[in-house]
């Protein structure tokens, strides 16, 4: 029942799916390897004939301009240089005002980029970096292009980083966070890729910090509340009644918390496969395809058929005994969180979301009924996830590049 129910929620939305696509890394950013020809761009620039170089070359940092004003035509383009087009290229990617259609009429755009271009001040800061870089390559067709397979690298390598994570929290029986290791793999292998402006930071801050502490807060203090209230509404009722009555409720409350389980947790493998399918511009903007809807929804519930039964021992034995009022008021207070944060498109973790819940739901009993120690090993492994994680994943880009699988 919980994987069908897994599978129901993971179909039915895909705002986190389109934060993890979109959100968290800078996809549109030029890198020194995309200059496919770095001679011919650079006395494009030098001397400008077309409409497009003309433009461009009036955007040039100063810096950019005296090292042209250096280089020798037909000459080998140092790499501070390239660098330093890149960095021009980059800001230029931002401009509203790139796209003219007397600047572009010898281009041969694609309808929708072009469509897009003549709109550029209604898009969103990622829409008009990716737009204004298809115009880039579609007016530089041999000089630029999208080193796609390196970018695909860096997604490769996020996903190693967070599965090396997941086994070593998982050989140890320690509740970790499966998304934050994906984030953190993703931050980690763009930044050894790229620098640190290949990360959007603010959404990093505001989709994934701010809820990474917010959420078991929240399932903290909603199971806190709810247990409290629970205890006092039936207080007068005989304990084996209540436990019989919980055991009914609690397959409610299951039902709910593994609806919103799919709900949030598929979503980013979602945005993983989309974001590699946006950079390998195998489609031209981060929606999400049905086929991946479909297989990551399946995924999910035979992952969830199969069990981390070492974890689930931790969640329901080794923090708090739980009975079935335990069980169906951390539950509920988890459904309650997944459901508004992935409603916000905030990639959580169901891990730390129901561990909060738990802790939240023993404390209301007393403050004796947690076992601390255990939680204090789970914060900690909630602390050094997304580090760890994204600095297997900056490891393992090295690696993947030293094998030659980037180039």
């Amino acid at each position: 029942m919980a994987a069908c129910l897994n599978f129901v929620g993971a179909l039915f939305s895909t705002q986190v799916a389109i934060t993890v696509a979109s959100g968290l890394l800078d996809t549109a950013r030029f890198q020194v390897a995309d200059i496919h020809q770095p001679a011919a761009l650079a006395a494009k620039l030098q001397h400008p004939a077309d409409p497009v170089s003309q433009y461009l070359a009036t955007r040039l940092s100063p810096a950019t301009q005296g090292l042209l004003g250096q280089y020798p035509a037909g000459g080998a383009v140092s790499q501070e240089l390239q660098e330093a087009l890149v960095a021009d290229l980059n800001r230029a990617i931002t401009q509203t005002d790139l796209y003219s259609a007397e600047r572009f009429a010898g281009v041969a755009l694609k309808e929708k980029t072009e469509a897009k271009a003549k709109n550029s001040s209604t898009l969103k800061p990622e829409e008009l970096a990716n737009t204004n870089r298809a115009l880039l390559e579609k007016g530089y067709p041999q000089e630029l292009g999208s080193n796609q397979q390196t970018f695909q690298v860096v997604i490769l390598a996020a996903i190693l980083g967070a599965i090396v994570w997941n086994l070593i929290t998982w050989k140890f029986g320690i509740p970790s966070s499966s998304s934050h290791a994906l984030i953190g793999g993703l931050c980690g292998a763009a930044i050894i890729h790229g620098g640190l402006p290949s990360v959007l930071w603010g959404g990093i801050v505001h989709k994934v910090l701010i809820p990474l502490v917010g959420s078991p807060a929240m399932g903290f203090i909603i199971g806190f509340l709810l247990m409290g209230g629970i205890f006092k509404t039936l207080a007068n009722v005989h304990p084996g009644r209540v436990s019989a009555s919980f055991r009914n409720l609690q397959i409610v409350s299951a039902a709910a918390m593994a609806f919103t389980h799919g709900l949030n947790d598929a979503q980013k493998s979602m945005g993983i496969i989309t974001m590699a399918l946006v950079s390998a511009r195998m489609i031209p903007e981060p929606v999400v395809p049905l086929w991946v809807v479909l297989s990551c929804a399946t995924v999910m519930a035979l992952g969830t058929s199969v069990g981390g039964w070492r974890i689930i021992k931790t969640m329901g034995h080794k923090i708090i005994r739980l009975e079935p009022v335990h069980g169906f008021a951390a539950e509920t207070s988890s459904a309650i969180v997944l459901f508004v944060t992935s409603h916000f498109g905030m990639p959580v973790s169901t891990t730390h979301v129901i561990s909060g819940s738990i802790f939240g739901v023993g404390t209301s009993k007393r403050l004796s009924a947690v076992r601390w120690g255990v939680a204090q090993s789970m914060v900690m492994a909630w602390v050094l996830t997304l580090p760890a994680a994204g600095l297997v994943a900056a490891l393992s880009y090295e690696l993947l590049m030293l094998m030659g699988l980037g180039r």
